[in-house]
């Protein structure tokens, strides 16, 4: 167990990025010095053995070299004379071609053997030597050695001046300083963009990992599901990646769960529709032939409420087997564009000898005007026997129906209103709600709207094509 969990940790984007982290805390401490051994690594072991450079001589001009040698000489002149001194000094200054050279004796006198010729007073006296000593503390731009003849002070033989520019004294370490300096800080430019890069890449990865998982989510394949994905890492967005594709996994199982169960049901609706029609045919006849005996008035009575719910029995078989019809594709709808005031009138005139019969006050008030929709005209006449047949059964207290057009939403619309107690009120009528349903999925294939408001006073129907809102059924 703690194996697997050290591997996943090794694998997870937590022990990455704490990698990243570690060697950004590091990058000072530990890559600059693994810079400069880098570097003197190479130089020795490539470089140098590839590109063998020639022995130079040391540079005489170097400071603590130049300054060693410039008092052995003041030493050497301790017993000299002038003239030869002024000799001595002539040869120094052409050994030291790149320097000027100037000695000032004890009484003062400027003295330039090599010919110098520098701006210097001469005539010296001890304000004089002061300032070139102040001068010479301040020079930035020249090397100057100054030593008494003799090496002492005390002698009283003056003293000899040695300057150097500095440019002169450069030697090759220094050159090959310079060059290790610029390399090491170009090496650790290059190892800061290679930290920028390996962090950069890491979280674009991550990101194209999680929006490629969002765009799979999103994404539904030939079954309504969105298609399971390949897990590449087993960090956490790979186990995120395996949740995804288990949940997928149950999706799917669960959808052909439910389309076994939808066609189970189906083909049990359409069995017993089938096997309740032939002894609801043979009851039928049965209480038809009895209605022609001689019958007390409370028996025909009897009779009379068995046909109307035997009748009643026979419409919902007829509108289980139109739903199941319906909901298993096995009828198309055929659109064309018709009247359907024209519709709406033939199957009000239809329904006029029942609503006659009924008591019914019928008021019909369609414009005169065709009104042209695109519907399938056998089945937009079952959403009118639907509704008319609802008010009939659920409404029968109003004894009232209304039929007309208004204006609604900018659409001209089918308005079916009643003076019943409302759809929350129960009724001795009451089913199942399949005929609604039907009504329902039919508008919906046919891209119209029914808006069903209903209230204390009645019930209004609104049927008018789909705009803008969901085509189907509405109930307020």
């Amino acid at each position: 167990m703690k194996t697997g969990r050290s591997g996943k940790f090794r694998g997870s984007l937590l022990s990455r990025y704490l990698l990243i982290m570690v060697i950004a805390l590091l990058f000072i401490p530990v890559v600059f010095p693994a810079a400069l051994i880098g570097y003197q690594l190479v130089n020795l072991n490539i470089i140098d053995p590839l590109f063998p450079s020639e022995p130079e001589q040391e540079n005489p001009y170097t400071g603590l070299r130049l300054e060693r040698t410039w008092h052995q000489e003041a030493k050497k002149l301790k017993d000299k004379t002038p003239a030869q001194i002024d000799a001595r000094l002539k040869t120094l200054s052409q050994e030291y071609n790149k320097a000027a050279v100037f000695w000032v004796d004890g009484q003062g006198k400027l003295r330039e053997p090599g010919g110098s010729k520098l701006d210097l007073p001469k005539q010296w006296s001890a304000s004089d030597a002061m300032a070139f000593m102040k001068k010479y503390r301040e020079s930035y731009g020249k090397f100057t050695v100054v030593a008494f003849i003799g090496d002492a002070e005390s002698l009283g033989k003056g003293f000899m001046v040695i300057e150097v520019p500095k440019e002169v004294q450069s030697t090759r370490s220094d050159s090959v300083s310079d060059r290790t300096f610029y390399f090491v800080y170009v090496l650790i430019l290059l190892m800061f963009l290679a930290f920028v890069a390996v962090s950069w890449m890491f979280f674009v990865n991550m990101r194209r990992r999680l929006l490629s998982l969002q765009h799979a989510m999103t994404v539904q394949g030939q079954n309504g599901l969105p298609e399971p994905i390949q897990v590449k890492r087993e960090d956490e967005i790979g186990q995120l990646e395996n949740a995804f594709n288990g949940m997928v996994a149950k999706l799917g199982r669960s959808l052909k769960r439910e389309r076994e169960e939808e066609e189970l049901r189906k083909r049990l609706i359409a069995n017993l529709s089938h096997d309740l029609r032939t002894p609801l045919t043979v009851i039928r006849g049965h209480v038809h032939t009895l209605q022609k005996e001689p019958l007390s008035d409370r028996g025909q009575e009897l009779l009379k409420l068995t046909e109307a719910k035997l009748g009643d029995l026979g419409a919902l078989i007829d509108n289980l087997l139109s739903y199941n019809l319906l909901t298993s594709g096995r009828y198309t709808l055929q659109p064309v564009q018709a009247d359907v005031l024209r519709i709406v009138r033939e199957s009000a005139a239809a329904w006029y000898p029942l609503w006659e019969k009924e008591g019914f006050e019928v008021d019909v008030s369609l414009q005169e005007e065709p009104l042209w929709w695109l519907v399938d005209i056998q089945w937009f006449r079952r959403i009118l026997d639907n509704l008319f047949q609802n008010v009939l059964r659920h409404a029968h207290s109003g004894l009232y129906i209304g039929i007309a057009t208004e204006a609604a939403g900018g659409r001209t619309a089918i308005v079916i209103s009643d003076r019943g107690q409302g759809m929350q009120s129960s009724s001795g009528g009451k089913g199942a709600g399949i005929g609604l349903a039907i009504v329902g999925f039919l508008t919906r294939e046919m891209g119209l709207s029914m808006l069903i408001e209903g209230g204390s006073q009645g019930t209004r129907v609104l049927l008018y094509p789909a705009g803008s809102e969901k085509p189907g059924l509405m109930i307020k």
